[in-house]
């Protein structure tokens, strides 16, 4: 995974993780640091905490961690998050896949997952004419996202 991609996924699962009230003390204290570190250099994640599954705030986010904001110290904070996350909060993960649940359809395609936990998820389908999933990196392939 690219470093800016890295630190879109892992804004998406500090903010899905570390604004909940069940969140341990490790995982706001890490989200809370990448978000000073990011607020100093004049990114603001505010789109992403509100709508996290908003594929409109991620690719906003991509472009202005393209400018050359993402460094050492950003993709370090970034891992402390996804670190803190893994060992107090393995589920939030979920959120920054695809989740399917209770799906009616003729067809199902599915292109391009990049996620730090699961990468498709199905339960409950009826699916007539077929599924395609295709490019899907998620969990253990990364072991920097760990």
């Amino acid at each position: 995974m690219d470093p800016v991609s890295l630190v879109v996924d892992t804004v998406v699962l500090g903010a899905s993780a570390g604004m909940k009230d069940v969140a341990s003390q490790a995982v706001k204290d890490a989200y809370t640091g990448l978000k000073a570190l990011l607020a100093r250099r004049q990114v603001d994640v505010s789109g992403v905490e509100a709508k996290p599954e908003s594929s409109i705030q991620r690719a906003a986010l991509e472009e202005t961690l393209s400018s050359g904001v993402v460094d050492d110290e950003v993709l370090a904070a970034a891992r402390a998050v996804a670190d803190a996350v893994a060992e107090h909060a393995p589920d939030a993960a979920g959120v920054v896949g695809v989740d399917l649940r209770r799906v009616k359809a003729r067809f199902v395609e599915i292109r391009k997952v990049e996620s730090a936990g699961t990468g498709v998820r199905g339960e409950d389908l009826d699916v007539a004419g077929g599924i395609v999933i295709g490019e899907v990196s998620a969990g253990g392939s990364d072991p920097s996202v760990r």
